[in-house]
């Protein structure tokens, strides 16, 4: 947890200025509908950030069959990072508790966000990768604020989820911080994987289907 850092890719060409400047359209929905009720917003984030992963992870699936070679660890990687983020949303679930209101608009969230995503992918890889890098890099500033509010004392720090627990191996007098904090580090492993598939496309080292 103490490698931890803040980062921010600088925007330098047009993509990378259209790929932030979608993820600062986002953030702004979310400020917009949940302000500061960080584990509400979590919610919503993490509904959007399960997406990409399995949506790259099928089209790049769909192309190492089309092509018939090898995707060199990037479905892997790909699904790994769906299947992370959706255990962060149920762990979420189970700290925020939406009503109904809130999980239909999760429900509509979710299902806008593949096609728009699905379309960016097919047009752009290297931009949607972009995408979910600033994405990523923006969760990393929430939940950092969200343990800024647990540590003075304006959020409560609560037992940890039994969900969290288990996902995370913690121990069973593990606190809401500690959940956090793992979450966190989460984020920015996908935040500079992410970065690290843009920069992949822009260089064109990829693997020999995907170049």
């Amino acid at each position: 947890m103490s490698n931890f850092k803040l980062t921010h890719r600088t925007a330098t060409s047009i993509s990378e200025r259209i790929a932030y400047r979608i993820t600062q359209l986002l953030k702004l929905a979310l400020n917009v509908f949940y302000g500061k009720k960080y584990a509400k917003r979590a919610v919503i984030l993490e509904t959007i950030a399960a997406v990409p992963g399995m949506v790259a992870g099928m089209f790049n699936h769909l192309k190492s069959l089309r092509r018939m070679k090898d995707d060199e660890g990037w479905i892997r990687q790909l699904l790994d990072e769906a299947e992370n983020e959706r255990m962060h949303l149920m762990i979420f679930l189970d700290i925020a508790k939406p009503s109904w209101v809130e999980r239909l608009l999760v429900l509509l969230g979710q299902g806008v966000f593949i096609l728009v995503y699905s379309v960016i992918y097919l047009l752009s890889s290297r931009i949607a990768h972009r995408v979910v890098g600033y994405f990523e890099e923006e969760a990393c500033k929430s939940y950092s604020e969200y343990l800024d509010k647990i540590d003075a004392g304006e959020v409560e720090n609560t037992p940890a989820p039994d969900i969290a627990i288990s996902y995370y191996k913690l121990p069973a007098n593990a606190k809401l911080r500690d959940v956090i904090l793992r979450i966190r580090e989460d984020e920015a492993g996908h935040r500079d994987r992410n970065h690290g598939f843009a920069d992949a496309y822009e260089s064109k080292t990829l693997p020999a289907h995907q170049n």
